[in-house]
């Protein structure tokens, strides 16, 4: 027998406060299988509250199996309902990296200006979708995605990147993440090995290791990947970040593409196109896709993260046809279909020329703040080289005499600034210790200058930064 206790001051109900402590009684073994309960008029009195609270946690118990009703007889533990051990709960405290009034400006790529969302017309496209819908679009739609998101698709893409595609090439993801995971997944099956542009971001990385792929790297430099690096025996695919790649920031040359298109088409495997930050390029024309060159041998990945929002969560891939049925497959077993509303909000963002007004104010916000970032790098580090096109939400920084290794990138931490190293976006380590990566797509200006101002500030205090030539 158990000894139930009530608090009302306690925001849970009486009746959840019965049930709980019921069925951990149950579950703990203090009420044995077979152990007759009180009546609900008993335990109601004892306990000095209303008996149809008594029933309704009585009910629920009965309900999932841990009570049974015997005729005449009352109300019984069931048979098999304890468990042969108890598990509880363990607190696990995360290691904090901050005290609770510690801050730092997070110079941190891929961050884009989410203050510039523009919530006022979602939520109107969003209230418009949701009265006028048919009641259709609010059950389980098609695990491609919607055809008017994939429709609006294939003309914006065709008319801003070269894509050349049919809608139903197209498939709706939960952002860039999940469409690589699935196409390592489809592609990993008879050929582990993934040829990989070294440095590359390390979400990318992580996917393919959770894989268990054999990742090859290639070398990247200010052209973007390598093809003279590129392995002899035919990966399952390989991965380039053509448009800005990340992190060095390079644009992969027309001829370095045609060269890539030569390999795949010779080894008879698929180059992965992850279009990182083609929306934004501030020199010149932006470069199109590899996919409108080879759309038989590319699968294109874009994602709406970095030009609205993280939170939309919405990707997309673009396969070629022969592919079209296995990926469609897997992409159904691994979350049904992505949000039916929000594509269709999208779709219509896209398709009445919103997004192309944003993509405009975002590059001239963008533009601003790489241009104000760059010269306060130069005005704080007279020996500084930045690295990478005039393209994208991040710049790489090089410093001579510098060596980013961890154990100052935490001193800089606790200093109020914290900037990423490209060593810890490298396969082989040793190449890039004066180099750091550093985003402004989500920060302020005044935080850009103050964060760059402190990097100095710390680097000085420690003795190993380099201005106008001199060891200071």
């Amino acid at each position: 027998m158990i000894f139930i206790t009530i608090d009302r001051s306690k925001s849970i109900s009486l009746t959840q406060q019965i049930y709980d402590q019921v069925r951990n009684g149950i579950l703990e073994k203090q009420l044995k299988e077979g152990e007759k309960l009180p009546s609900s008029r008993e335990l109601a009195g004892s306990i000095g509250v209303s008996r149809n609270i008594v029933l309704e946690a009585y009910e629920r118990l009965i309900a999932e199996g841990y009570l049974e009703v015997r005729p005449n007889s009352g109300t019984f533990v069931a048979q098999g309902t304890s468990l042969s051990f108890i598990e509880r709960t363990k607190r696990i405290d995360a290691p904090r990296k901050m005290t609770e009034n510690q801050t730092y400006i997070d110079f941190k790529a891929g961050n884009p200006a989410i203050d510039y969302f523009p919530r006022k017309k979602w939520a109107q496209l969003t209230k418009e979708i949701c009265l006028h819908s048919t009641e259709a679009v609010f059950g389980y739609g098609d695990a491609s995605g919607m055809k008017e998101l994939k429709d609006a698709l294939v003309v914006y893409l065709k008319r801003v990147r070269g894509v050349q595609c049919r809608a139903e090439q197209i498939f709706i993801t939960s952002g860039a993440t999940q469409g690589l995971k699935l196409i390592t997944e489809m592609l990993g099956k008879d050929n582990k090995a993934i040829a990989v542009e070294d440095p590359v971001t390390d979400e990318m990385r992580n996917i393919f290791t959770f894989a268990n792929a054999d990742i090859i790297p290639v070398p990247v430099d200010e052209n973007g990947i390598d093809p003279n690096g590129l392995p002899k025996q035919a990966p399952s695919f390989v991965f380039v970040i053509p448009s800005h790649q990340f992190p060095l920031g390079g644009i992969l040359s027309i001829q370095r593409r045609l060269q890539l298109i030569e390999y795949a088409q010779k080894m008879n495997c698929y180059i992965v196109e992850d279009d990182y930050d083609s929306e934004f390029t501030y020199e010149g024309a932006p470069v199109p896709s590899i996919q409108g060159i080879a759309p038989n041998h590319v699968i294109y990945v874009g994602t709406f993260s970095k030009i609205l929002s993280p939170g939309l969560r919405i990707g997309y891939v673009i396969l070629p046809e022969e592919l079209v049925d296995s990926f469609e497959k897997i992409k159904w077993f691994s979350d049904r279909h992505t949000s039916s509303l929000e594509q269709l909000v999208l779709a219509h963002f896209i398709r009445e020329g919103y997004l192309d007004r944003h993509v405009r104010k975002m590059k001239k916000i963008y533009k601003e703040k790489r241009e104000r970032l760059v010269a306060a790098i130069q005005q704080n580090f007279h020996n500084a080289t930045i690295i990478g096109k005039s393209a994208g939400m991040h710049l790489v920084v090089e410093i001579p005499g510098i060596d980013f290794h961890s154990a100052l990138i935490h001193k800089m931490e606790q200093f109020g600034v914290k900037v990423y190293p490209i060593e810890q976006y490298s396969l082989e380590k040793g190449k890039h210790k004066e180099r750091i990566v550093m985003g402004y797509g989500g920060l302020s200006l005044e935080e850009m200058e103050k964060g760059v101002h402190l990097l100095r500030r710390m680097l000085e205090e420690n003795g190993k930064a380099f201005f106008n030539g001199k060891t200071i």
